[in-house]
């Protein structure tokens, strides 16, 4: 559940070396993200969903916090400070949402779902960022929608209601995107992961007591036992180092060049779903993710061919 469009930053590629190494180090982490789901989904068997969350971001603040301390990224820009906490908030909902979602659907299926996201980000860079909108764009935009209705048929019949929420997540994570966008070339990168993690962690914390107190079940605390233990780490292990990936990635090359290597996470997805849970996604599904995919290139390129003409 993750995307090159959430690492802002200014892009350092200056040269095809530069730009190879950055569409790697972009497929790597896509391909090894989708370990994260699996972990979360095996927590998710005697933990809450509130509870996973709250592991995955405290292991990675726990990672993360040395390296920011010496890069010497340690102090926010107060101008940033809110802009920053809103997206750790964000980042904790479309993460609960969607750890919610595995305890009903397998990995492959509820990403198919998400990836709905950047036609959500597109509709609401029109309404919030005044963007322009044509009509092919308007088509990939319904082509995307008829894609996730596709996969979320079968899905909504076999479990109700939880099918939605990998779109609870695409349109959290949507929002995300466009604040991050907000801090381009403002905040370090490494900065922002780690305000992401330590603000999430912070939410998530306030949840578990609110959890604790109410009764509320998604929020309810508990420590982990045994094998539990070793999920924990490898859940904020993968989520920190794919991250850094995704950075390093985006400092190597142009965002618009690797933001189509992130559907590499449905092969991914489908591959460890398939090796620990035995899930083999249905034909509707395939052609489903086929249309989603096919609708979402389409956009990058169409953002790329704009980008392209301001520039000129």
């Amino acid at each position: 559940m993750e995307s090159a469009r959430t690492q802002a930053g200014p892009a350092a590629s200056t040269g095809d070396g530069n730009s190879l190494r950055g569409m790697v180090l972009m497929a790597l982490a896509m391909l090894m993200i989708p370990a994260i789901d699996v972990f979360a989904k095996l927590l998710g068997q005697t933990m809450s969903p509130g509870q996973v969350v709250w592991f995955r971001f405290f292991v990675q603040s726990l990672l993360i916090t040395p390296i920011i301390i010496y890069l010497g990224e340690w102090r926010v820009p107060s101008d940033t400070l809110k802009v920053q906490i809103a997206r750790g908030v964000l980042i904790a909902a479309a993460t609960l949402f969607f750890f919610a979602a595995l305890n009903y659907l397998s990995i492959a299926s509820a990403i198919a779902i998400f990836f709905i996201e950047p036609m959500i980000l597109t509709i609401l860079s029109v309404i919030f960022l005044g963007e322009t909108i044509r009509f092919r764009r308007i088509f990939a935009i319904l082509a995307g929608f008829i894609g996730a209705l596709i996969v979320i048929r079968p899905s909504f019949a076999a479990v109700g209601l939880p099918a939605l929420l990998p779109l609870a997540t695409a349109v959290c994570f949507a929002f995300y995107v466009m604040l991050t966008r907000t801090l381009t070339g403002r905040v370090n990168p490494f900065q922002m992961q780690w305000m992401v993690g330590l603000s999430a962690l912070t939410i998530m914390s306030l949840a578990l007591v609110l959890g604790e107190v109410s009764g509320i079940g998604v929020f309810q605390a508990s420590l982990p036992e045994g094998i539990e233990i070793a999920w924990v780490f490898s859940l904020g292990l993968i989520a920190t180092v794919g991250h850094l990936m995704l950075v390093l990635a985006v400092r190597e090359a142009a965002t618009s060049l690797l933001a189509p290597f992130q559907y590499l996470e449905i092969i991914g997805a489908t591959v460890f779903g398939y090796l620990v849970f035995d899930n083999i996604p249905d034909m509707e599904t395939v052609f489903g993710v086929m249309i989603i995919v096919s609708s979402g290139l389409y956009l990058f390129h169409r953002e790329t061919v704009n980008a392209r003409r301001e520039n000129d």
